[in-house]
């Protein structure tokens, strides 16, 4: 059976219900939860998408899943948290939410980023929809997006472009 999902205006208020598949079919406003996980260091952890996801090859934000119909927020990150990476989120920050849309595996995906930070020093574990991980320096993502961007995923330099720029000063998305 397709999850369900709630519909939401640009405000990000419900405005309806709808199933998953039928979202990306019609390109309906849904919630997804990002996070991005970050260490003690200051380094940011991405996980490398397997061939049958989005940005199949490229590093994207770790955590990222469809909140369902009626979830709370935070429920939803710390479901995909658990399911993505697998281990459940104690230090959790709310840091924006920014629209994304685009065309990709024969969907239009209208989504509604909301976006954590998640303070984490623990084993990563990967589920299928990722090959590999790896922590990056902020000076190591300035330095990746000069010499080869395209190692990041495109909803991954959309939301850094609208929601980190602040804080990863002088990167050029």
């Amino acid at each position: 059976m397709d999850e369900q999902v709630d519909v939401i205006n640009e405000k990000n208020v419900i405005i309806g219900t709808t199933s998953k598949v039928k979202a990306h079919e019609q390109g309906l406003l849904h919630r997804i939860v990002i996070g991005e996980i970050i260490n003690s260091k200051g380094e940011y952890c991405f996980v490398k998408q397997a061939s049958d996801r989005q940005d199949p090859g490229a590093f994207v934000s770790p955590i990222g899943g469809h909140v369902q119909k009626g979830e709370r927020i935070e429920d939803a990150l710390c479901r995909e948290c658990q399911e993505e990476v697998g281990f459940t989120p104690v230090d959790l920050k709310y840091v924006g939410a920014t629209i994304y849309t685009r065309y990709v595996i024969g969907r239009h995906e209208n989504h509604y980023f909301l976006v954590y930070t998640i303070r984490h020093d623990g084993p990563i574990v990967l589920n299928r929809e990722s090959v590999d991980y790896k922590w990056f320096s902020v000076e190591e993502i300035k330095r990746t997006l000069k010499t080869s961007p395209t190692v990041f995923g495109a909803a991954w330099h959309h939301v850094f472009k609208n929601i980190f720029r602040a804080t990863l000063q002088g990167l050029s998305l």
